[in-house]
């Protein structure tokens, strides 16, 4: 993997500056949707278990006290 890396960076290196901003905006673009889909994949695993009954409720005390136990 580190190879990889490495190849990347040289490789990026070499690119004109207009080049570069295009690179950077596109990883920066999929990074934005990577992790817009990792927010959207727990709210649905929220849900489900909120739907299941699988959640806890009560004040921040409780919650405390519960992870306590």
């Amino acid at each position: 993997m580190a190879d990889l890396v490495n190849t990347v960076i040289e490789s990026f290196e070499k690119l004109e500056i207009e080049d570069k901003e295009f690179v950077f905006d596109l990883l920066k673009k999929q990074l934005v949707e990577i992790r817009r889909e990792k927010i959207s994949e727990r709210a649905k695993e929220a849900y489900e278990n909120y739907l299941k009954g699988d959640v806890k409720k009560g004040t921040l005390k409780e919650l405390f006290e519960d992870l306590e136990k």
